[in-house]
């Protein structure tokens, strides 16, 4: 990796999902120099494991390609993947920020031709896919990736595997030898743009996300759809591989619970509302759609899109907070709780579960310069003088198009802050 030259007026950007490019690229535009971290070996985040955006029904891949088109056009922006924030010091207009660049085994003269995939034969769960897959231990991370580089799993790089990576590689790009490194990168403000993750099903006893295998979560049901998925596409059970003929959709499956996450995920309705035309395209009438939810929160122009759904005759609506599900024959299940409009209880069967789990922050402890405001949701608050700023879903629960917006107002913010060293230095 070639040397990292940052100053006071660069802006540092950390995260590279929808989010992180937005503000990475918002500020490139405007001629400041910006860094941008990500710890992945790939850009993209989360919008790329999705399958369609709401309520337009676009895939993703048009949104990102336009940003990776941005990024790969502008010279103002350096990329570093595998990188991770470690440490943030000073005040604005002058942090300093310890970074750990991982090694990723593979170098820049990488042409994804795959020869190194194929000569390896240990597999492991595939985290693009949320573990429903294996990939390979020498792996590109999607067909979308950003670097199209693949990397070199590190629990291989010292057995027979590794070797075998090195020598199926016509280009010199394996390099076995990589170390981590470690940089301390002097930056005048910082744009935090982590973005989020799926609330963890498992602690959500009472609806055995561990314990049956066709209950699984929102965005496992996502990945089924995408045609490079786990399931090349196709909605089925997981414990048999058949098309379901009848779908629960829990809403608030672990957010708005005193015991899990307080706040409303706020994308989580919309997100069921899209999946159930998921099924409606690919099944039709072979298989039923039931909502069991609190209240759905479809707001503005979005609620066109809700009250199509309703008008989809294989679509029920249950207003119930399930209490707990139990098994049933044959794989089934049964979902059992009260109707609160009719206040009748119910013992349910169906034969997949999609549990709407909540979009938790992965802002870190420990990282930042004290001063810095962490909501009780773990999210971070709006300072105007901070220098820290955070973007997207390290900000609030948002959806992909707020997340852009809300990228590109930090990014403005982190502006103005380099802005004014530059001012006072001239």
């Amino acid at each position: 990796m070639s040397e990292v030259i940052a100053t006071n007026q660069t802006i540092l950007v950390v995260g590279g999902g929808i989010s992180g490019l937005t503000a990475a690229l918002e500020a490139a535009e405007c001629g400041k120099q910006v860094i941008l971290l990500e710890k992945s070996p790939s850009v993209g985040g989360r919008v790329g494991q999705l399958h369609k955006y709401f309520p337009k029904l676009c895939v993703p891949s048009c949104g990102l390609e336009i940003q990776y088109r941005r990024l790969k056009a502008n010279k103002n922006v350096r990329l570093l993947t595998m990188a991770e924030v470690t440490q943030i010091s000073g005040d604005a207009g002058n942090f300093t920020v310890n970074v750990k660049v991982s090694p990723r085994y593979v170098n820049e003269n990488c042409t994804a031709c795959g020869e190194c995939g194929k000569a390896v034969s240990a597999e492991f769960d595939d985290e693009f896919n949320y573990g429903m897959k294996k990939r390979k231990g020498a792996y590109l991370v999607s067909h979308m990736a950003y670097p199209q580089r693949f990397v070199i799993d590190p629990r291989i790089v010292a057995g027979d595997d590794g070797a075998k990576a090195k020598e199926a590689c016509k280009y010199g790009a394996v390099e076995l030898d990589m170390q981590e490194q470690n940089l301390n990168l002097n930056v005048g403000a910082v744009v935090w743009a982590t973005g989020w993750k799926p609330y963890d099903a498992a602690k959500i006893q009472p609806y055995g996300y561990d314990r049956y295998d066709n209950v699984i979560s929102n965005v496992e049901f996502e990945r089924m759809l995408d045609p490079f998925g786990p399931t090349g596409g196709k909605i089925v059970r997981p414990s048999d591989g058949h098309a379901p003929k009848n779908i629960a959709f829990i809403q608030c499956a672990g957010s708005r619970d005193q015991n899990h996450l307080k706040h409303c995920s706020r994308i989580c309705c919309m997100a069921t509302l899209k999946q159930t035309t998921y099924v409606k395209d690919q099944l039709g009438d072979n298989c039923k759609s039931t909502v069991y939810y609190i209240d759905i929160r479809a707001i503005d122009r979005i609620d066109d899109f809700h009250r199509k759904v309703k008008e989809d005759a294989n679509v029920t609506f249950v207003k119930s907070k399930v209490a707990n599900i139990t098994g049933g024959e044959n794989g089934n299940v049964i979902l059992n709780g009260v109707d609160t409009e009719g206040y009748n209880r119910y013992r349910t069967e169906h034969d997949l579960v999609v549990l709407a789990t909540g979009m938790e922050s992965t802002v870190p402890a420990g990282v930042f310069p004290a001063g810095i405001n962490i909501n009780e949701h773990n999210f971070i608050e709006l300072d105007g003088d901070s220098g820290i700023y955070g973007a997207g879903c390290s900000s609030d629960a948002l959806d992909v198009n707020r997340a852009a917006q809300n990228a590109t107002a930090a990014a403005l913010r982190a502006i103005q802050v380099v802005t004014r060293v530059a001012g006072q230095e001239g």
